[in-house]
């Protein structure tokens, strides 16, 4: 690990967590963006529900897109990917959140933070595909 930042990290994940408690406890909602995409920004719901998800999306949209303004250095420079890998990845991804019924900020921070049996068996599904995958990619495809 080249770059490996613990406090910053740490101080990160205490963020989210924080944020994903608090919006929790003042709103009842959950902040999964699979979950926010599907039953707020696509779905026949009320109209304030709708807005609210699309706000949330380009909140983070935008803190990402100031990060790299302000802070270039933060992302560790580019990584140039194939397009045929970045495009698989996505398709990939979204078809796992549809087939594990949330995605990885869903179960991963809000399920797990709920003590939810379903979230911490798909956290493990996660982390154990990912690390799959990342042998697959840098020992096979590369």
């Amino acid at each position: 690990m080249e770059n490996f930042t613990p406090i910053s990290s740490l101080l990160g994940g205490l963020l989210i967590g924080l944020s994903s408690i608090t919006l929790l406890l003042l709103s009842g909602r959950i902040a999964g963006i699979s979950s926010i995409l599907e039953n707020g920004l696509f779905a026949w719901t009320d109209v304030s529900n709708r807005i609210w998800s699309l706000w949330f999306l380009i909140g983070l949209f935008l803190g990402g897109e100031l990060l790299r303004i302000f802070l270039p250095d933060s992302f560790g420079g580019v990584h140039l990917h194939k397009m045929w890998m970045i495009v698989l990845g996505g398709l990939l991804v979204g078809f796992g959140s549809r087939m594990g019924s949330g995605c990885t900020s869903g179960h991963g921070v809000c399920g797990l933070g709920r003590l939810s049996m379903r979230s911490l068996v798909s956290v493990l599904i996660f982390m154990g595909s990912a690390g799959v995958t990342v042998w697959i990619v840098r020992n096979l495809l590369l």
